[in-house]
């Protein structure tokens, strides 16, 4: 079941205080991450992006300048009803206006079929960061 979902584009200083709280919640608190880890000091060089549902935030993602997706992230009880899938279409379709060939991800292993889904191959070896695995995976943007 897909809901309507409304993203909007903008910087940190925008949208970093929602996004912030959706982070909290989904990497800190759900998944463990270290506050230092997930506070990286790379979000006001950043074009991010946030899911709202009836003007609640319920996800948000991150572009980074040299075309990295990251932080990409959705509050449990809104899961399964396309707003990752609509934030990593935001995202992409930025990156294309920005014109990027291609753009990359870290993806936590257990997300690769989402990711597969939308496109993008995996690559190199799994590693760990902050403790989970992940894969590299990358999307070309040649069409």
């Amino acid at each position: 079941m897909e809901v309507s979902i409304e993203i909007v584009e903008g910087d940190w200083a925008a949208l970093g205080e929602a996004a912030s709280e959706i982070r909290r919640l989904v990497f800190i608190e759900e998944q463990r991450v270290p506050q230092q880890e997930e506070w990286d000091g790379r979000d006001p060089d950043c074009h991010h992006f946030l899911a709202l549902h009836e003007g609640i935030p319920l996800g948000t993602a991150r572009l980074l300048p040299d075309a990295h997706i990251g932080r990409v992230a959705v509050i449990a009880k809104a899961r399964g009803l396309g707003i990752g899938a609509a934030l990593m279409w935001a995202a992409i379709e930025a990156a294309r206006r920005e014109g990027h060939a291609s753009v990359e991800l870290a993806a936590q292993t257990h997300a690769l079929a989402f990711y597969e889904h939308l496109g993008f191959m995996a690559f190199g070896d799994e590693f760990l960061d902050a403790g989970i695995a992940h894969r590299n995976m990358r999307l070309p943007l040649d069409d």
